[in-house]
């Protein structure tokens, strides 16, 4: 098939590995823009394999559809981006990736003392939030992901 002519929505599914359905889903969240030939049909760029295959993994690495969709708006639509685009998007994601790390082996490193105690009572555990005083400082297990509780 001419590049003139672009990928096939079934193509672009059959070489990503991901549904139709989610390719449509990634459009409509502006991923991807997608035009259609004289019969109606959506044709993607060659350079959609690759933004597809960014998605994917962004996701793995636990990054939301609004931050991808943010770093993919610094790519060129109409063409193959280049190694300097990737270059720039993955400095962009190492920070995030970097603190995420720091999370997960603060994570690790604090649940070795107290997964299994099973009474959740003591001053010095950091799961213990009386009167979920920690809510105020967002979702989650605050006190394991870095705050203090307040003495």
């Amino acid at each position: 098939m001419p590049a003139s002519h672009g990928l096939s929505i079934g193509y672009l599914a059959e070489r990503t590995g991901l549904a139709v359905s989610a390719i449509r889903y990634y459009e409509a969240q502006g991923l991807l823009e997608p035009w259609r030939n004289a019969g109606g049909q959506r044709r993607f760029h060659r350079a959609d394999i690759r933004r597809l295959s960014f998605i994917m993994i962004a996701q793995k690495f636990g990054f939301t559809l609004p931050e991808i969709r943010e770093q993919l708006q610094s790519l060129p639509n109409k063409r193959t981006p280049t190694k300097d685009d990737w270059s720039r998007l993955s400095a962009g994601f190492r920070t995030h990736l970097d603190a995420r790390i720091a999370t997960l082996e603060k994570l690790r490193d604090d649940l070795d003392g107290c997964i299994g105690c099973g009474c959740l009572s003591l001053p010095t555990c950091a799961l213990y939030n009386a009167e979920d005083k920690a809510a105020k400082n967002g979702q989650g297990p605050r006190y394991l992901m870095g705050d203090r509780p307040e003495t």
